[in-house]
């Protein structure tokens, strides 16, 4: 699950202090820099954390500032999952390149997520 703040810093640490986990563990996966921060918990779960310039924090239940994140799932093969996603009626937003490891996609109802390359 990838949130998006104005401070991945401050953010990855308030997480870090609920639940534990290593900050910034090296994992092939993610690079880490200054707008991307992550957080392994219990060798499972990855949060990570995106600096958005333009953050507009959601204030619930507030529709016009609703609940921001989006959630990257680890695949085997981008072009299978790709056509299951299609298949199941989700809608490709961005291919990218076809040399970097991700494409994102939003579920029926809108939500952006990722496949990522495991």
């Amino acid at each position: 699950m990838v949130l998006d703040c104005t401070d991945v810093g401050e953010l990855s640490r308030f997480y870090q202090s609920l639940l534990d986990g290593v900050l910034h563990q090296p994992d092939p996966r993610w690079s880490l820099g200054e707008g991307w921060a992550t957080l392994h918990t219990d060798g499972v779960f990855v949060l990570a954390f995106q600096r958005a310039e333009d953050y507009r924090p959601p204030r619930w239940p507030d529709s016009d500032h609703p609940q921001q994140f989006h959630l990257d799932l680890a695949v085997e093969d981008l072009d299978r999952a790709q056509e299951d996603v299609l298949n199941r009626g989700g809608t490709l937003l961005d291919e990218g390149d076809g040399k970097r490891s991700w494409r994102i996609f939003a579920d029926p109802a809108g939500h952006p997520f990722c496949l990522v390359r495991d």
